[in-house]
This record gives C-alpha cells, sequence and structure tokens, in this order.
C-alpha cells in the first residue's frame, strides 16, 4: 500500500470532492476501455471457432478457407453462411456482440444505405452501407489514443522548452521566445492542406504534424514557474554547493511546475481530439475509409435525411469532451491550494 503524503492525501480528497469530476474519470476510464478491446466487441470475424475439436482464433490470425473444409486458399469468409454451416456441421462459432467492422460493408440491407436502425444494425449504416455502431467504437478509440499520444509527448517538449528558458534566462529564453513567436504565427490548417496534397495522411503523419505546433500550449507556463523558482533560497543553496543544473532542474524545480502543468493536459487532450475530429470532417486527416468521428459527421451533414448519422456522432463527441472538461475541472480544483475538502 503506497503511503501518500499529506499534500497528495489532500489534494486526492480535492478531487474526490468535485463529485462530477470523479465520477466522469471512471465514465471516461470505462468507455475507454471498452474501445481497447473494438476487436472483441465489433468485427466480422468471429473470436472463437470450434470446429473438428480444433480450436481457432480467426480475430488474430488468418485462415484460409480450406481450414474448415472448403477449396479456397484465399482468407475465410465467416460472414458467408455456406461457410458458417460448413463450420457449424461440425464445431461451433463464438462472434463478438456486434458482427460488423469498421469497415465492413452489409451487403444484406432491405433498404438503400444509409439504412435506420435496425435489429441487425442498431444505429443504422452509413451512405456506404458501413455499421455506425462499430465505427463508433473505432473511431472513439482512435481519437482518445490520438489525443492521449499527442498529449503526452508535446508535454514533454513543452515542459522541456520551458524549463530551459525559464531556469537559464538571458538570451536562451531571447532567443527561444522569437523562435515562438515566429513558428506560433505559420498557419497549421494551411500546411496540412497543402501536405495533404502530397502525401497520404495517415495517423502518425497527423500526429507529427500536430506535434511541431502542440508543444507551445504548456511552455508559457512551464517557462513562468522556473522564472519564479530559480531565485528562491533553496535553489541558490543547491548551486552554491556545486548541484549540477540538470538536478536542481529535475529535483528542485520542476516538480513545483509540473503542478501547473497536470491541471492543463485534460483540456489539452480535448483540443486534441476536436482538432483530430475537424480535420477529419474536412477531408484533411485519416485517410478515407478510416473509422473516424470527424467523417461521420460530415456523413451527417451530407445525409440530412438520415440523421442517425450526425446524432450519433454529436452525442458521442460532445459526451468525450464533456468528461474530459469535468476531469480537467477536478483535477484543476485538486492542485488548487484555495480548495479545502468539504467532510
Amino acid at each position: 500500500m503506497v503511503q501518500l503524503s499529506p499534500l497528495n492525501q489532500r489534494r486526492l480528497q480535492n478531487f474526490k470532492s468535485n463529485r462530477r469530476g470523479y465520477w466522469s474519470m471512471w465514465i471516461f476510464l470505462a468507455l475507454f476501455t471498452l474501445t481497447l478491446f473494438a476487436e472483441f466487441i465489433a468485427n466480422d470475424r468471429p473470436i472463437l471457432v470450434n470446429f473438428e475439436g480444433e480450436y481457432y482464433a480467426p480475430v488474430f490470425i488468418d485462415y484460409p478457407e480450406t481450414v474448415f473444409g472448403g477449396f479456397l486458399e484465399t482468407p475465410t469468409e465467416y460472414a458467408d453462411p455456406e461457410v458458417q454451416e460448413m463450420i457449424e456441421e461440425q464445431g461451433w462459432i463464438l462472434w463478438p456482440p456486434i458482427h460488423f467492422s469498421y469497415d465492413t460493408v452489409n451487403y444484406a440491407l432491405t433498404e438503400p444505405a444509409p439504412s435506420p436502425p435496425s435489429a441487425s444494425n442498431i444505429l443504422g449504416t452509413d451512405d456506404q452501407g458501413r455499421d455506425v455502431a462499430a465505427r463508433l467504437i473505432y473511431g472513439f478509440r482512435i481519437s482518445i489514443l490520438f489525443g492521449l499520444t499527442l498529449t503526452l509527448v508535446s508535454s514533454v517538449i513543452g515542459v522541456v522548452a520551458g524549463a530551459v528558458q525559464g531556469y537559464f534566462g538571458g538570451m536562451v529564453d531571447l532567443l527561444g521566445q522569437r523562435f515562438i513567436e515566429i513558428w506560433s504565427g505559420l498557419p497549421m490548417l494551411f500546411l496540412l492542406i497543402i501536405l495533404a496534397s502530397i502525401v497520404q495522411p495517415s495517423f502518425w503523419f497527423l500526429l507529427g504534424i500536430m506535434l511541431l505546433f502542440s508543444w507551445m500550449s504548456l511552455v508559457g507556463v512551464v517557462r513562468a514557474e522556473f522564472f519564479k523558482t530559480r531565485n528562491f533560497d533553496y535553489v541558490r543553496a543547491a548551486r552554491a554547493l556545486g548541484v549540477s543544473n540538470a538536478v536542481i532542474i529535475r529535483r528542485h524545480i520542476l516538480p513545483n511546475a509540473m503542478v501547473a502543468t497536470i491541471t492543463f493536459l485534460p483540456f489539452i487532450t480535448s483540443g486534441s481530439v476536436t482538432t483530430l475530429t475537424a480535420l477529419d470532417f474536412l477531408g484533411f486527416g485519416m485517410p478515407a475509409g478510416s473509422a473516424s468521428l470527424g467523417e461521420m459527421l460530415n456523413q451527417g451533414k451530407a445525409n440530412l435525411h438520415a440523421p442517425w448519422l450526425g446524432l450519433t456522432a454529436f452525442f458521442v463527441i460532445a459526451l468525450m469532451l464533456s468528461l474530459l472538461v469535468f476531469i480537467g475541472e477536478a483535477v484543476r480544483d485538486a492542485f488548487d491550494p484555495r480548495k479545502v475538502f468539504r467532510q
């Protein structure tokens, strides 16, 4: 059992006292954990197949049809009724709750796509016949993973840049600030539009481009904290004792700066998710066909006669951003020294 210091105990109690933020954290973690196992929730491949006493895991491995008594060497089409009948004659199939992946087209629709919600497609299909619920689950996962990855990497770069500027000051700080002023003036959207016409955007491509600009959001906060703390008596005493600058930055000043930094992280994550959604909506985000909440919004705009498309994406994005903002407010209260826990 980890024993928290009195200060951290007070912060934890302040966080819990914000009931909205506390429960938002658990709801967000539950939803994110579920989407991490999206392949076991929505997939056009079975989770497990028993055939002639042998067990197979199609969710992980491609098996040719010959494994299950067919005559084709190509990967098995488990949605084919003949294949299902062939397997069930000598075994059984364990399907995920939703029998469609994010890119699976439902060819058995009884209405033109986009079709309304039905027993087989609980949230309907989009204009290409793909299951909305499956695309929603995979799109939620991509958005959160993108936001968390961008927040983590950009925060590390921003904290390092702000720490160096604030600790050394002088010409280092002057040149750093002038560079940030020039760099922040570059139009990120225009650059993405230009690059998207040359290179096919992907998850890592978008992450790298946005990382070039997102790291600046924390520089000012960390820089100000280092400016304030670098001349405190305990820092000057450590310097007089011959402690290296790297150790002073890491052990004596950075913990104080991290208090302000941590309170910004949920808001940076929500901003990253919003940016990715906006890029997908405009058509400059993830590759065509990828599971994307922004692309679902765009389909809702283009298919006003199918309101389930726009409404589903809108409510999921609104829920996701609301949870992140509520968590951010609770974290801010936890690190606010003026907040006192109410019994």
